[in-house]
């Protein structure tokens, strides 16, 4: 969508005024703004964080219009707001008009007014909190959360119950990025603006922040990142072929470095990474069933006796 008939740098300038304070909240002008940057959220004219013009470049930040968000909830009051049967009382109403937008809701999902959801996209009984967007054929399955101003790119799978973290202030921040064709498993967890490259694949409840140490065992040596070191390079990313994530895992920490980095060279992964959290959480065996077999037997009267 073109933005060439929007007043972007006067909307910028009076919401940047707004926001430290030099200009009221009761400004006439400061109130446009406001409305018209989240209208054209909703409408999907602008979005809070564009993609990156090459491949493998930055994604960029509008700040302007996070805090454009942040002062729409100063200036809205809460009021009753209906959906058949069911009632609510909020600052912001829903997004309306979905079917011309051609966009599946599923009862009771809720996308609030301020996000956009592009045509083909299936929201089940979840939610997706203003400031969002949310690309083309992209389902977003049931409990599923979208947090403020996250972007999803289109053709993702965002399993049940997985968590998008919303990013809101400070407004510099970046927001959680999901790129396009990713596979998010169910319950995992995405937060504090990580970027989930094109193509990824999370397994069921991963949790990925920005402290999360991310290991990539495709090359000759594992290689160590985090995402708040290198905030662009440090794209969660894994790919098919090669090693699994959950043997990769298991291999990184029981074998040695030197056997490890010998059989990655002989099987060496596709172009791409696959990159897993560096310290999973140790699982508790369970005992064999011939263990409990053999405690029931010592517990039986007859070994009783014997033992007496």
């Amino acid at each position: 969508m073109s933005t060439d008939t929007l007043p972007i740098q006067r909307w910028s300038r009076t919401i940047d005024e707004g926001y430290t304070g030099t200009r009221p909240l009761d400004d006439g002008e400061l109130r446009g703004a406001v409305e018209g940057a989240v209208a054209s959220l909703d409408s999907g004219e602008l979005r809070v964080c564009s993609p990156p013009a090459v491949e493998g470049g930055a994604w960029e930040t509008h700040a302007w219009l996070k805090q454009a968000i942040l002062l729409y909830f100063r200036m809205r009051v809460s009021a009753p707001v209906s959906a058949g049967d069911l009632e609510f009382f909020d600052k912001v109403p829903p997004k309306r008009n979905l079917e011309s937008a051609g966009v599946r809701v599923v009862p009771p999902g809720v996308a609030r007014y301020g996000s956009f959801l592009e045509k083909g996209v299936i929201l089940m009984p979840g939610f997706v909190n203003i400031g969002a967007r949310v690309g083309e054929g992209t389902m977003v399955d049931t409990w599923a959360t979208v947090g403020s101003c996250a972007q999803v790119g289109r053709r993702v799978h965002l399993s049940g119950g997985v968590g998008i973290g919303g990013v809101l202030e400070p407004p510099q921040a970046s927001p959680v990025i999901i790129e396009d064709d990713a596979f998010i498993g169910s319950r995992a967890i995405v937060v504090e603006g990580v970027r989930v490259g094109a193509r990824a694949v999370l397994g069921a409840g991963v949790v990925l922040t920005s402290s999360t140490a991310i290991v990539d065992v495709t090359g000759k040596v594992p290689v160590e990142r985090r995402h708040q070191d290198e905030p662009q390079r440090c794209a969660a990313r894994v790919r098919r072929g090669g090693l699994s994530a959950a043997r990769a895992r298991e291999r990184l920490h029981t074998e040695p470095r030197e056997a490890l980095e010998l059989r990655a060279a002989r099987r060496p992964g596709p172009s791409g990474s696959t990159w897993i959290p560096s310290r999973p959480r140790a699982r508790r065996r369970s005992p064999h069933p011939s263990q409990h077999l053999s405690a029931r037997r010592d517990r039986s009267p007859a070994a009783h006796r014997r033992t007496a």
